[in-house]
């Protein structure tokens, strides 16, 4: 975590001053290159192991078991965001990263779903979210979610920790409506396959360079609806390997 300029300060500091482009050039021989450190929500030791135990868990369940499963998150999306690139395989490492929280700005946030079999419903969530607000997007888009993707009369509904999902009277509605939630542990963005569907929409948005929240909001859901069906399939198909990913990372941040 030392900018290349912090580099060549040290060396001119101990009275033997190298340029910029030899310290890059041996530097490169030993295959270090420079990265932006990818931002990672911060892990607590007791949500690496929760994050553990569910994948140990999961580990063996059939391909049929997580086509079933409708994935539901918010996102918030940045009027101007940055979508800079990286290349390199390790930038999901602890000592690659920068533990971060969530914070605000101008965007919107949204609520969506999505199952292998294609894009659910997406709502713009106006003002705050409280919990009975969130019951009014489960009653008005889940069940009809549901049954435009198919997963089975018996889906089984994903939704993280938020104290807004997991409150008394929301849990209440969906054991009313017979719906299976499947236990989650707390953060985990790894383990959630509609972050990669996050992370592709924003990129694709922004390429539009939208004006106003209004275009931005018209562009998200636009895309969201384009978004293929086969790459819905596949990120559930190889929800396997995401799991033997937490477990070789002993439930710690991984490429996913």
């Amino acid at each position: 975590m030392i900018t290349l300029d912090e580099l060549q300060r040290s060396t001119a500091e101990v009275g033997d001053s190298v340029h910029r482009t030899t310290i890059s050039r041996i530097l490169h021989k030993s295959g270090l290159y420079g990265r932006v450190a990818r931002r990672k929500p911060f892990l607590k030791d007791i949500h690496k192991k929760c994050c553990l135990k569910f994948a140990t868990r999961h580990l063996g369940d059939t391909p049929n078991m997580w086509k079933k499963v409708l994935w539901s998150d918010e996102t918030k999306i940045e009027l101007f965001g940055n979508n800079a690139k990286r290349k390199s395989n390790t930038a999901h490492h602890p000592e690659h990263t920068i533990p971060t929280v969530k914070h605000g700005g101008g965007s919107i946030m949204v609520w969506a779903c999505f199952s292998s079999a294609g894009t659910g419903k997406m709502v713009k969530i106006d003002g705050k979210m409280d919990g009975a607000k969130y019951r009014t997007i489960l009653e008005e888009n889940l069940m009809e979610s549901a049954k435009d993707l198919r997963p089975g009369q018996r889906f089984v509904f994903q939704q993280d920790n938020d104290p807004k999902h997991k409150a008394k009277s929301t849990m209440e509605w969906l054991k009313n409506k017979h719906i299976q939630v499947l236990e989650w542990p707390s953060q985990s963005p790894d383990l959630n396959p509609i972050e990669n569907l996050w992370k592709e929409l924003k990129t694709a948005v922004h390429k539009y360079s939208p004006s106003n929240l209004t275009e931005l909001e018209l562009f998200f859901k636009e895309e969201w609806e384009k978004m293929s069906v086969s790459r819905c399939a596949k990120l559930i198909e190889t929800y396997p390997k995401r799991l033997t990913a937490v477990i070789a990372a002993k439930g710690g941040a991984t490429k996913y």
